[in-house]
């Protein structure tokens, strides 16, 4: 495994050398991490709304249980059934502890989905600070370009436009659909949350 560990230090070597040398791909290459940690964020906060309404549910129906057993409670007291009176009243404060757990499951849950909100808000921040200095970076690179005669092999790949169906993060009809396809999604999460 030496060899291997010796051409992976050596590639990133090279990577970083790269990188240093082209800090325009490097900002994109940041820039595309803080896309996929918005993505992952956004993913974060659908699952924990999940959660929410499940535990929604869950304590819904606990308080139906716990409605049903109060209703037993005291048609067993009015038949003078203490002992199955006695029984019920334990149910039912066995369920409101579940439903008390639950709520406090339910409250975590928000609290999760504010910080997740806060979390996503940062990085859209971040990412559009990069996408700025990415952009500044690529025009002044472009310009020290201009002055060559030719361009240098090991930017070619990284720095055009490619004839396949994805487009690059630096287009920007997808950075916009890209931008609204997210706030139709945060949107849609806040009227969920609102009902």
């Amino acid at each position: 495994m030496g060899l291997f560990d010796d051409v992976s230090r050596f590639l990133e070597t090279k990577l970083e050398e790269f990188l240093r040398s082209n800090p325009h791909l490097e900002l994109q290459a940041i820039e595309e991490q803080l896309k996929e940690q918005e993505e992952d964020t956004l993913r974060l906060i659908l699952e924990i709304q999940k959660q929410e309404k499940t535990l929604q549910a869950e304590i819904l129906s606990t308080a139906e249980e716990i409605q049903r057993w109060n209703d037993r409670i005291n048609k067993a007291k009015a038949s003078q059934r203490l002992d199955l009176a006695q029984a019920a009243q334990e149910r039912q404060a066995t369920l409101l502890r579940q439903g008390n757990q639950r709520w406090g499951q339910m409250q975590g849950c928000k609290e999760r989905i504010e910080k997740a909100k806060e979390l996503y808000r940062q990085i859209q921040l971040r990412r559009k600070e990069v996408r700025a200095k990415a952009a500044e970076a690529a025009t002044s690179n472009t310009a020290k370009t201009a002055t060559k005669t030719e361009q240098s092999w090991d930017t070619k790949g990284w720095n055009q436009s490619s004839n396949y169906s994805s487009f690059s993060a630096a287009d920007p009809l997808e950075e916009k659909f890209q931008r609204w396809e997210a706030d139709e999604e945060l949107d849609r999460m806040k009227r969920n949350m609102n009902r």
